[in-house]
């Protein structure tokens, strides 16, 4: 068992200061801890893979961090990868807690911010959420095809940092009403 141990922490170079690593340390040190990465994410939270919103992003840039350090050898290689075990379970546990209480959420994720109501930009959820006027236009423009205003019932700023839109209802009216020849003749507008 100690051959293999000692075979183990050779090839990974394991108790060796950071500049006594060869390059083929450093290499098969990248692969166990992107298998590592790989198997703590996947089984500790599939959120990475989905849309990220901020909470997942520092996650994931901190887990990079940490994991880093096990390459280069800064940092002791076993902790390293237990810390960074730690760390997605943290993530985990905190995403399953916003996900079950409703006042936990935000405090982890912010709130989502009005935008649009009824046609009307509001000011103050573009404040909040750092978007000038020309932002949400722009927006509008690329993604739902629409300058008018008044087709929107409401949009919001979500948690995700994406920008959701409900289109207003459009009601249809008769405008013209004839008969000719027999024939009754409708015309309907869309508000």
């Amino acid at each position: 068992m100690d051959t293999i141990q000692e075979g183990i922490g050779h090839l990974l170079g394991l108790g060796r200061d950071i500049g006594d690593l060869a390059a083929w340390q450093m290499a098969l040190r990248t692969i166990v801890i992107y298998v590592c990465a790989l198997a703590i994410v996947r089984f500790g939270s599939k959120r990475f893979l989905s849309r990220a919103s901020a909470f997942d992003v520092i996650v994931a840039i901190m887990l990079g961090s940490i994991m880093s350090s096990a390459i280069n050898g800064s940092a002791p290689f076993v902790p390293t990868i237990v810390a960074g075990a730690v760390l997605v379970g943290m993530h985990w546990l905190l995403a399953h807690l916003a996900a079950r209480l409703d006042w936990f959420g935000p405090l982890v994720k912010g709130h989502r911010q009005l935008l649009i109501r009824d046609g009307e930009i509001q000011e103050e959820g573009l404040r909040k959420s750092g978007l000038s006027r020309r932002d949400l236009e722009q927006h509008l423009r690329l993604e739902h095809n629409t300058t008018d205003m008044s087709t929107i019932e409401r949009a919001y700023m979500e948690r995700s940092g994406k920008i959701s839109v409900v289109p207003a209802e459009r009601s249809p009216r008769a405008t013209d009403v004839s008969v000719r020849d027999g024939v009754l003749t409708v015309r309907v507008e869309l508000d």
